[in-house]
Order: structure tokens, then sequence, then C-alpha cells
């Protein structure tokens, strides 16, 4: 009776003091990415013990006896905010904040899951809590440092460069063959037919979150790895709902400067032009006009992008974002010289006083993505990327060409129109099983197609009577027609599983099982016209800017001159079958990592297991039908070990081996003809063993400031190069040149915010640096080389370093931000600066030293303006310094300068609105 009567009273009691209490609801945002929702903040009412975080979408409860509070909302990296609230019994009220950036320490609050990695102190709180050793570049960083494409954003972390004139990265000194790209965790194919990376350029930051880069290998990643792996992490879209537009323009002085900006005629100027071989290619001449058009060299662009959420019953909830731009671009190389076939002595057998290029890009992106999230532990999305990007090029070579222009009258101009489309589609899952156990997945079908549909080369020579077209060899003058097209299917999927748990309830141990499986499939087809002028016609004067005086149907059926591909003229039955190779590769692969965390010390021990097979066929002039073979069984042990110095510090080990598998294109045996060097494939070419070392400590003073000091060491066993081989025309190919090589270095990163006023509107001055210091040496073995190929060489040194290796690179940036408006309205301004320092292009045979690409630095300015809540405005000046970019021949009797130019400076302005 008694024990009823108190469970009676306690009843009463608990229903008393439930119904004194009320109820405070609402939602979080972030006031920075579009009022996106903030999951995982905190919310206290100050001077209680009472608190709340917020659930995934944002959104809190939180009770309390009725009286009068003070609510604080916060989270890691932002603003905190405080509101008055009366509580009253058995009410409920709504109270929802937008937070922005601040300066929180990284102690301040406890983060146990994902947060927005736009930002720049997200990810730095995810690089100190996260195991593995990696760098990551977020949106709200780019955006300060007005970077527009991945290349030029990876190029902001330490270590890591972007050849000039190109997309391709190096990182830590290794070039294209030693790194690797992904979207989303999923492999991305290559549009360039001598590339194993797509060109990052062709990524706009808009379709970006964050970028991850890992320069050190873990069992998750595919074994293909040396140098680094790059991974693009599209958007996710989480907030409420909105519509933004963004216009701007370009200049570069340069173009602007340039008289008569023509390219040849046409091509659209929108980059979707489609062109191939004409019908009776070798009885009619049914070509394309070679007029030249004049352009208007000012830069546009335009975009939209817009995204909103919807609740799905009670706990689901459905997500859109989609993306589309437009945007072109103009620029010239101006002031150039340039050098072909350089002997040891320093005789070029090409010497052009004066080397120019005019160009026109186009870029057009859309991309969408759906997520469905049926509950907080099941979320599946969907991403499609589309982009279509085309170049369209003139170079001008004016001077010696040995044979044909012995008095320095030569001209050879080549026209080139590139264009390549690229479609991703993508579908992730991610599932949480109970508290233990987390399964993630995703399979990824990839399109890529390339073309340089009619590429066109003329070789002149300058005489008192005018221009006559050189006739010594057929190929002088020249249509090519090129297509590239690689499907790829692939597949990740990863299977967690937590295990000893402790007594605060945290699991101190994790075993990760995955499998991947990608199969690529290339081919590749080319073909060249080549038109010689005949006996009778070979010293008729031309009009270089008006040649369909010449080549034309009359002039064909006259005799003037004939049509020819290299196998033969249009009696011989096959000589319109193109010069082809196609390429398939399959890798299996399954790995097993085990994580435990021993006290301060986190270790995790992974084993990696592939099966690849690489199957090259070719239909070639130079090699008729054939085929090649490679097969590898490959075993990747790794291990990474963290240890916490205190709260603020780490310091992280990690070692590997890995392998460096050749490219299609480097192992079919087809000739790619440049106007300054010829490439042609090496069928014995073989895969590489690499052997990685990194040791790095890391500090985080606040939430955004870091230093951070890394060594690093590889070593690599038969080291793939570029070569120039024994021929008559100094062909180069992809050859292993020795029987090992090591690249040896370190870096600093260092983060700080100088000042940070904080009065009712901020003012934050900051800087960032980081650094790299590299060694790498290589053995340069010709008795290898002659003995395990059909190509004969003779290195002019022993030892060379590796190509692409800079001893030194640099990126520093001062940023000060001010706002005003009541947090309103803002200036960002940004001064960034990049240098590298001396880096080998190739390497030097026959007494010829090594092509070396010269150092230089390079300076930008960078203004975005918040004028209103819902406008911005942006300026971004790009190459201020406008250095010579210079490439020498490093011979015994002297460096020989084989290619100088400028770029020009360019200054873009964008305006863009959200609704």
């Amino acid at each position: 009776m008694k024990l009823k009567l108190f469970i009676l009273t306690l009843f009463i009691s608990t229903l008393t003091f439930a119904q004194n209490k009320g109820t405070i609801s609402g939602v979080l945002t972030d006031k920075d990415s579009n009022n996106e929702t903030l999951p995982f903040a905190n919310i206290l009412l100050k001077g209680t013990q009472i608190n709340t975080t917020t659930d995934i979408d944002g959104k809190y409860t939180i009770n309390a006896p009725a009286g009068n509070y003070i609510i604080q909302f916060s989270f890691i990296g932002y603003e905190s905010a405080e509101t008055n609230v009366t509580v009253k019994s058995g009410e409920n009220i709504t109270i929802s904040k937008a937070l922005g950036s601040s300066s929180y320490k990284l102690d301040d609050v406890v983060i146990t899951t994902t947060v927005n990695k736009q930002k720049e102190t997200a990810l730095l709180l995810d690089q100190k809590n996260a195991v593995e050793i990696k760098q990551s570049i977020g949106a709200q960083e780019l955006s300060r440092k007005g970077v527009s494409d991945v290349a030029t954003a990876v190029t902001k972390t330490s270590g890591i460069t972007k050849q000039e004139g190109s997309g391709n990265i190096f990182v830590r000194g290794l070039g294209d063959r030693y790194n690797s790209t992904t979207m989303n965790g999923l492999p991305i194919p290559s549009n360039d037919p001598e590339k194993k990376n797509l060109n990052l350029e062709i990524f706009s930051t808009d379709i970006v979150e964050y970028i991850s880069v890992d320069k050190v290998y873990n069992g998750k990643i595919y074994g293909d790895f040396a140098g680094g792996n790059v991974d693009i992490v599209s958007k996710d879209y989480k907030g409420s709902g909105f519509l933004k537009f963004d216009i701007g323009t370009k200049v570069n002085t340069n173009a602007i400067a340039e008289e008569n900006f023509k390219l040849q005629g046409g091509m659209s100027r929108t980059g979707f032009t489609s062109k191939g071989i004409p019908s009776n290619a070798l009885t009619q001449y049914n070509y394309s006009s070679l007029q030249m058009q004049d352009y208007t060299p000012i830069a546009n662009s335009f975009g939209i992008s817009g995204g909103k959420s919807f609740d799905v019953g009670s706990e689901g909830k459905l997500s859109f974002f989609a993306t589309a731009s437009f945007n072109n671009d103009f620029s010239v190389k101006s002031d150039g010289t340039a050098k072909a076939s350089v002997n040891g002595n320093g005789i070029a057998n090409k010497n052009f006083s004066k080397y120019s290029e005019l160009k026109y890009e186009t870029n057009t992106t859309g991309m969408a993505n759906i997520g469905y999230k049926f509950n907080s532990n099941n979320k599946v999305s969907f991403n499609s990327l589309y982009i279509n990007t085309s170049t369209q090029s003139k170079e001008e070579f004016y001077g010696y060409i040995v044979d044909i222009a012995n008095d320095g009258n030569g001209l050879i101009r080549r026209f080139n129109y590139e264009k390549n489309s690229l479609w991703i589609n993508q579908i992730l899952g991610d599932h949480r099983i109970g508290d233990r156990s987390k399964l993630n997945w995703g399979v990824s079908y990839n399109i890529i197609d390339g073309s340089m549909p009619d590429r066109v080369q003329n070789i002149f020579r300058k005489e008192a009577t005018g221009y006559q077209l050189s006739s010594i060899s057929a190929p002088d003058n020249h249509r090519y027609f090129q297509k590239l097209k690689e499907d790829e299917l692939a597949a990740n999927a990863s299977y967690d599983y937590k295990f000893n748990k402790n007594a605060d309830g945290d699991y101190l141990g994790k075993f990760t099982v995955g499998v991947n499986e990608r199969i690529k499939s290339r081919g590749f087809q080319a073909t060249q016209f080549n038109f010689k002028a005949n006996n009778g016609f070979t010293n008729t004067v031309v009009d270089p800017n008006n040649l369909d005086l010449f080549y034309n149907q009359d002039n064909f059926d006259k005799g003037y001159f004939s049509i020819a591909t290299f196998r033969g003229n249009s009696q011989v039955f096959n000589a319109l079958d193109p010069q082809t190779y196609s390429g398939d590769q399959i890798i299996h692969g399954a790995f097993l990592n085990t994580e435990y965390k021993f006290n301060k010390l986190t270790a995790i021990l992974g084993l990696r297991g592939e099966q690849i097979s690489q199957k090259i066929n070719w239909y070639t002039q130079l090699g008729g039908i054939g085929n090649d073979k490679l097969e590898k069984t490959a075993f990747l042990p790794s291990v990474i070990m963290k240890y916490e110095l205190n709260d603020k510090q780490n310091l992280r080990l990690g070692a590997s081996k890995t392998y460096t598998l050749p490219q299609f294109k480097e192992r079919a045996l087809f000739v790619y003809e440049e106007v300054l060097q010829v490439k042609v494939g090496n069928p014995f070419l073989y895969e590489s063993d690499d052997y990685n070392l990194d040791l790095k400590w890391e500090m985080f003073p606040k939430s955004d400031e870091l230093i951070s000091v890394t060594a690093f060491g590889k070593y690599i066993l038969n080291p793939m190069n570029e070569v120039t081989i024994s021929s008559s025309s100094n062909d180069i190919s992809f050859i292993n040149t020795g029987d090992y090589g090591f690249v040896a270095g370190g870096e600093i990163e260092y983060r700080k915010q100088l000042f940070n006023i904080d009065t009712e509107n901020a003012k934050k001055l900051s800087a960032g640096i980081n650094a790299s210091y590299l060694y790498s040496n290589q053995e340069l073995n010709t008795e290898k080389v002659n003995s395990e190929t059909n190509y004969q060489v003779d290195f002019t040194n022993k030892t060379s370093k590796f190509t692409g290796a800079s001893d030194l690179l640099l990126n520093a940036d001062l940023t000060f931000f001010n706002e005003w408006n009541n947090k309103n309205s803002n200036l960002n301004t940004t001064l960034a600066y990049s240098y590298f320092s001396d880096r080998v292009n190739a390497i030097g045979t026959n007494g010829k030293g090594d092509l070396v690409d010269k150092a230089f630095g390079s300076l930008d300015f960078i203004a975005k303006s918040k004028l209103t809540e819902k406008m911005g405005l942006g300026l971004v000046v790009k190459n201020l310094l406008d250095p010579s970019i210079n490439r020498v021949q490093e011979n015994a009797t002297g460096d020989v300068n084989v290619l100088s130019y400028k770029k020009g400076m360019s200054l873009s302005l964008s305006l863009n609105y959200q609704f």
C-alpha cells in the first residue's frame, strides 16, 4: 500500500513539474551559406545546465521551467548569438537564428560529426580530428583567393604546382602519371589522350563544396598513387531555398593590345562546333574554309544556381541543387621566341625570332544534385555533371627552319580547335546501422568525348615575290582529325564496424572492409591529310591570310596539289583507314583497414590487394597491327599513426607501398606531332613500384590558425620519364629510365590571424604561407633502356632530377576583412603570391642538356564585396608582375633559351544577386 502511495505521489509531482515547463524550438541556419541548415550546433540556457544540439536538419527543441532566460546559440567557427526569452508554462516559443563566421578556439566546442566543409574553420577542424593525413580547401577559401577552377585551387595547398599553360599538376615534384583524380571518391576519366588525369581547369569552383588532397596513401584509395589524390566533393545543398545569378567580364592586357585578334573562321563561339572528315576527302576538296575571323577579345561569363529542400514525412528530406554557367576567355602569349631540335653545341634546326599564340576558350558547365534522406541514418544522392570545353588557337613561328627557310624567312602557322565533353553520373549511399556500423557505397558511369576536328598546319617561306608554301615534306601542310572516346564504370563499397566500447561509451576500435571495381575502355583514332604542292606549282605565291585562293576544288582538279594520308593516296585501298589504338583496363580491389585508439595514439593498419589488367591494341603507320598486355597483382600495406601531443597539437606518421601504371597512349605505337616536338609510344613500358614515408607535426592555435611541418620521402623502382630517343627527328618517348629514383623534402604551412577587432562590425587581418623544399634524384641507365626496349638512348648525365620537380615551392596570401552596416555589408581583399623554382621539363640525351622551365612568381589581387544582403561585387586582377616565362636547354656551352613569352595581366569584374 505504501509503495502504491509513493508511486502515485511521484507521478503527481512529475506531472505538476512538467506542467510548469515550457518549450523553446526553432531552426539554426548558416548565414554565410545561403541559410543552409546548421546541424549539431549547441543551444544553452545561460546560467543553467539545460542544453541541447540541433539535429541533422538544424532543428532543436529544449524544455525549461517557466522563467526568464538568456538562450545562447554557438557552433565551431561561428559567432555565437544570444537572445532573451521568457518561458511560460505549457507554451511553445519558436526562436530561429542564422549564425555567421567567427574565430572561436578549437577547444570551445566538441563536434562529433560532419560540419559545413565549405568553411575554412570547419576544414581545419576536420583536418585536426582526422587520423588520415590530408589537406582540404573549401568554397569559402576559394572565393577569398579569387580561384575559379580546381587546378588553381589545389596549387593553394603546400607542395603542389601547376604546369604552365595546362591544368596538369605536380604533387611534391611528381607529375601526371603519379597522381589521381576522383569526384566524391569515385574515379573520373581524362579528356586528353596524353594524360592520365583530367584537366582540372575545366572544373568550375561553382560546383565545389571542398577539395581534398591526399598526399599520404591509405587503403581506400586505388594503388596507382605516389604523388597525391585530388578528390572533388560536389555541393550538397541543405538549405531552405535560394536562387542566385552571376555575370562577369574579363580582359587580358595582351589580348586587348593585339591589333588583329584573328582565328580560323567557321567555329561556334559557344564551343559546340562538331566537325569531321569530309566526304571524298582524297578525291575532292571538300574541306572547310581557311579564312580567318575577327574576334573582340573581351570575355564574359554568366551563371545561375539554386537549391531547395523539402520535408518528406516526419523524418525524410528531399534536397535539390543545380547550377549552370558559361564563360569564355581570351589570352595571348606575346614577346615570344622559340627554338627546336637544339644539339649539344646549342645549334637549332628551328630558330624562331618571333613566337606568338592567340587563344579563345569556352567552358559550359551544368550540374544537378538530388539528395533524399530517409531518416537520420539513411541517405541516397544522385549527381550528374556535364562539362563542355573548347579551345581555339593560332600559333605562329617566324624565323629559321633548316632546309626550308635557311635565311630566317620561314613561317609556321598552326590553327587548332579542341572540343571535349565530359558527362559524370554518380549514385551515392550512406547508411548507419545502429551505433556500431556504417555502410557507404557509390556507383559511377562516366563518358568523355574528345575531338580535335580539323587541326591545320602550314609552313611558308617568304621570298621577294611573296610567301610560298613549303613542299619539302608532305606533312609540312596538313589537316588533322582526331577523336577520343572513353567510358568508365566504377563502384566503391565500404563497411565500418566499431568495437571495444570503453567506460565513457566511446568505441576504441574500428574495422573497415571494402571493395573497388574499375572498368575503363578507350577508343582513339586520328587521320592526317597531307597537302603537297605538285611539281610546277611548288613556287606558287600564296596569301597566308587567304589560303582558299590556293586550296580549292578548281586548283585540285588542275593538279596544283595532291592529297594523301600516311597510308597513301586515293589509289591505296586502305588510305582512309585511321591511325588507331584502343585500351581496356580492369582493376579489382579489396582492402581491410583496422583503426584503434591507444589513449593518445591512434593507428590505422591497412592492407589492400589489387588485380590489374591493361590491354593495348594499335593499327598505325609506325607499328602496323599490334597489341600488348600488362598484368599485375599488387599487395599494398600501409600504416598511419596519429599521436595527440595535447588538445591543439598532433604528430603524424604515414608509410605505404604503392605502384604507378603507364597510360594507354604511352604504350601504344602511335606518333603525335607538335610543332616543336614529336612523341611516340613504347610498348615495352612497364609499371613502377613506390615506397612512401611521411612525418608531420601540426598545431592549431585557433579555429582559423595552423602551423605545420612535414618531412617526406619516396623511393621509386623503375621510374618512368619522357626521353629523347635516337631517331631522325629526335622523337620523345616514354621510358623506364633506370632502376631507382627518390624524392625527399619538407613542407611548412602557417596560417595566422594578425588582428581581429571584435567591435559591432569585425575588422580582421590574416595571413597564410606554405612552402616546400624538394630534393629529387634518379638513376639514368643507358644499357637498361637499350636492352629492355627497341629504342636507343644515350643519356647525357648519369643521374637527373625528376621531371616537374622544383626545389622550392611557395604560396603566400594576406587578407583584410571589413564589415559594416550591421554585418549586412562587407569587403574581403586578398593579395596572393605563388612561386616555383627551376624544374626539369625533359631529360637530356646525346650530349644535350636537360630542358628546364625557369623559375617565376605570380601575384594576384582579389576583392570580394557584399554590397547588400543580396548583392555582391568582385574584382580580380591576376599576374600583376607579368614575368617572362622561359624554358632553356642546359648545355655544356651554356644555357640556350628554347621558349620565351609573356602572358599579360588579366582583370575580371563580377556581379551576383541572390533571391
